[in-house]
């Protein structure tokens, strides 16, 4: 039986985020980003083509080596100028109001007290439609941006990320009972302090006393959303995500860690179909196969080479970037590794090389067809398991205008798409339910924290009896 796929716009605050040279075509508003005029027309059209929610994208430093010129990102815009997205989502969030709105924040660039409170803040705003893209961070030249000397090891990023998320959880999740907030001006109480408490965390990285300040937002937890797709990444997925973003070079490639990651899944407690997989594509449409491969020669005149090999640049332990030449056989980097595999099992007539990488990533994604002809390679993903994707624009606003335009009619006629939004919360439109089902570890938070302590010494005393949740 069909069942409709969900669509993400997949976009970034800044000029140049994946497709790069597109910006330089005459119909490319991305080059004015930093008008929020743009991105509010945007959200306003997916939500009237009722796509499920807008996905930002994020990074926080440089890409390539930390210590070389960056004439080449800068000269295509790519992510340089960059703006942070958490903020444009507070002027987007009063804009719609049934689009979800997703950000990117990566563990290195925000405390995760300040954190839970932005988010909070957000989902309170938009009426529970935020969610957020759990990421480590791919760059040296990030990391330095926050104090550390380089890239923090691969596995070691992901214990300090499920840290970061346990923080999160407790104080999403436990700081606050449910009628905690009672508003009660005859009696001028406006919050039950018995029902709001500390969450006493200690852990390698975090000291967080709590309590939360906001009360709890419309879904208390944002959707999760996470993007890795190394060992390490498919395991911090299988126990925390709601929602994985791939960008398979394959659908049989995408079956296989689809598989693996819900089969892991279960190892942590949880069902299969507790995680939906989005699969990032881009498209170019024809209202005949000879017109949509006309268009693709013409987008290619606009492709920058330079910017693509720029934005996929592998760097060694030590910081330096890897030749276009190179084996991947022979790559030994702290970033990028679900880039390797998916190259290395997509590239089985010779021997994979580093350029492979930003080819494979840039023809493999790529849908060229009539609006039938992409329903029917839709239908190939949905197979595969893809509960969905994430739409990689050529320019903004004109690719999401032509997809709604001409392909989604179509999915709809077929069942492949949504006609009208669920009621109510971003979760709940999803899932069907407002807040983080039980098997999610998070929901362990919940009454966790009605113990009464009233110091760090208090604390841990009942820590250690076991009756305070210790650090993950």
């Amino acid at each position: 039986m069909t069942r409709p796929l969900r669509f993400n716009a997949f976009v970034m605050h800044t000029n140049s985020h994946i497709q790069h040279g597109h910006w330089r075509r005459p119909d490319a508003r991305q080059v004015d980003f930093q008008d929020v005029d743009l991105w509010i027309d945007l959200a306003r059209l997916l939500e009237d083509a009722k796509f499920d929610a807008m996905f930002f994208a994020d990074v926080t430093g440089l890409y390539g080596d930390a210590d070389a010129d960056f004439e080449v990102y800068a000269r295509h815009g790519l992510q340089i100028p960059s703006h942070d997205p958490t903020v444009l989502l507070g002027a987007l969030a009063v804009s719609t109001i049934d689009l979800g709105l997703a950000l990117t924040s990566n563990v290195a660039q925000n405390h995760p007290f300040n954190f839970a409170r932005q988010v909070s803040t957000l989902d309170h705003i938009s009426r529970g439609r935020i969610a957020w893209n759990i990421v480590t961070g791919t760059q040296d030249n990030g990391a330095r941006n926050f104090g550390l000397p380089q890239l923090t090891d691969h596995s070691e990023r992901y214990r300090w990320a499920q840290e970061y998320v346990d923080v999160v959880y407790k104080l999403w999740e436990g700081s606050w009972d449910d009628g905690a907030l009672l508003k009660d001006k005859e009696r001028g109480i406006y919050a039950d302090a018995s029902k709001i408490h500390k969450i006493y965390h200690e852990g390698p990285r975090y000291r967080v006393e709590g309590p939360h300040l906001p009360s709890p937002s419309p879904q208390r937890t944002p959707l999760l959303f996470q993007a890795g797709s190394s060992a390490s990444g498919r395991r911090f997925a299988a126990a925390n995500a709601e929602a994985t973003f791939i960008i398979a070079p394959s659908p049989a490639i995408a079956k296989r860690q689809i598989d693996e990651t819900r089969a892991l899944a279960v190892e942590y407690g949880r069902e299969p179909d507790d995680i939906t997989f989005f699969q990032g594509l881009s498209f170019i449409i024809g209202d005949t196969e000879i017109e949509a491969h006309e268009k693709a020669e013409e987008y290619e005149r606009y492709a920058s080479t330079e910017g693509y090999l720029a934005h996929s640049a592998l760097v060694d332990k030590t910081g330096r970037v890897y030749d276009p030449k190179t084996p991947l056989k022979d790559i030994d980097t702290n970033t990028a590794r679900g880039f390797l595999s998916w190259t290395s099992q997509a590239v089985t007539d010779r021997e994979p090389l580093v350029e492979d990488v930003a080819l494979i990533s840039r023809r493999s994604s790529r849908v060229v067809g009539t609006p039938d002809q992409i329903a029917d390679r839709l239908v190939e993903w949905q197979a595969a398991g893809i509960d969905g994707v994430n739409v990689v624009n050529w320019v903004l606003p004109g690719s999401f205008e032509e997809f709604a335009e001409k392909v989604l009619p179509v999915l709809r006629e077929r069942g492949l798409a949504q006609s009208e939004y669920a009621p109510g919360p971003l979760r709940q439109k999803l899932f069907g339910s407002p807040l983080l089902n039980e098997r999610h570890p998070a929901a362990r938070y919940r009454g966790a924290f009605a113990h009464g302590a009233t110091t760090w010494a208090e604390a841990d005393d009942l820590r250690a009896q076991g009756l305070l949740p210790a650090a993950v």
